[in-house]
C-alpha cells in the first residue's frame, strides 16, 4: 500500500538492499501489475568473499521479480581498499550488464577512507554518498562514529564527483529518521541546493512521510 501510494503520487525510484530482509520479496509483490519502464529499481549486494556474484545477482531479480535493476551497487564500502578488493565483484556487475540484467551500477561508501577513492574511479557511474546538513550518521575518518559527520568534506568529494560526470545519490538524509519535520525540510535542501546531489533516498513508515518528503523537494526545488 505505501509502494503504491508512493508511485501514484510521482515517486518512480525505489532502492533496496540484500541486507535488507524481505525487502526485494516485498518491493517485488508491491509493484507487480505496474509497467517495468515506468520506475527504477535500484538494488545493493554484499560483496562477501565465497559468494558466486551471478548467482546472487539472479537470486535478487528472482526475489524482486524484475528482469534488471536500474541500478546495481556494491554496498557498505568502507575502507580504503574497496575498489581493489572488490574487483570481482566489479566485473560480474559488467558481466551482468552486457546481458542486460542491470543497466547501471555503482557504489555506497562508509567513511572518509572510503569517500576519497570516489573522485577519480572510472569504475563508478553512480556514488551514493551520506549527506545531510547536520552530519548525523555522515563520513569521518572512522565510518563507525557515533559523533557527527565531516559535512564540508563530505560537500566537497560531492562537488568533485558531480564535476566528473558521475551521479551522486545521498542516503541517511534524515539523520536515519531522527530528524523532526523543520529538520527534514532544511536537510532536502541542503542536499539539493548545497551539496548539489542528483537524488535522495528517504525511508518511510506512512503515507504521511511520504507526502511530506514530496512536499519538502517540492520546496527545495523551488
Amino acid at each position: 500500500r505505501l509502494v503504491r501510494h508512493a508511485y501514484d503520487r510521482g515517486i518512480h525510484f525505489f532502492e533496496t538492499a540484500e541486507s535488507y530482509g524481505e525487502m526485494h520479496r516485498m518491493l517485488g509483490i508491491a509493484l507487480k501489475g505496474i509497467p517495468r519502464d515506468s520506475y527504477q529499481l535500484m538494488s545493493k549486494v554484499t560483496t562477501k568473499d565465497g559468494v558466486d556474484p551471478r548467482q546472487k545477482f539472479d537470486e535478487l531479480r528472482t526475489l524482486a521479480n524484475t528482469e534488471y535493476f536500474d541500478i546495481m551497487l556494491l554496498h557498505w564500502q568502507h575502507t580504503a581498499t574497496w575498489p581493489a578488493d572488490t574487483r570481482r565483484w566489479q566485473d560480474a556487475i559488467l558481466e551482468a550488464e552486457s546481458k542486460k540484467a542491470v543497466v547501471s551500477h555503482g557504489a555506497s561508501v562508509h567513511g572518509l577512507p572510503a569517500l576519497r577513492q570516489v573522485p577519480g574511479n572510472d569504475w563508478l557511474n553512480v556514488a551514493m554518498i551520506r549527506v545531510n546538513h547536520k552530519g548525523k550518521a555522515m563520513d569521518a575518518e572512522d565510518y563507525n562514529t557515533q559523533d557527527p559527520g565531516n559535512v564540508p568534506v563530505v560537500v566537497e568529494h560531492v562537488t568533485k564527483v558531480r564535476r566528473a560526470g558521475m551521479g551522486v545519490i545521498s542516503m541517511k538524509h534524515v539523520g536515519e529518521g531522527t530528524f523532526n519535520r523543520e529538520d527534514r525540510q532544511k536537510a532536502m535542501r541542503f542536499a539539493f541546493r548545497e551539496a548539489g546531489v542528483d537524488c535522495v533516498t528517504v525511508g518511510y513508515k506512512s503515507t504521511d512521510e511520504i507526502d511530506q518528503a514530496i512536499e519538502n523537494l517540492n520546496t527545495a526545488l523551488a
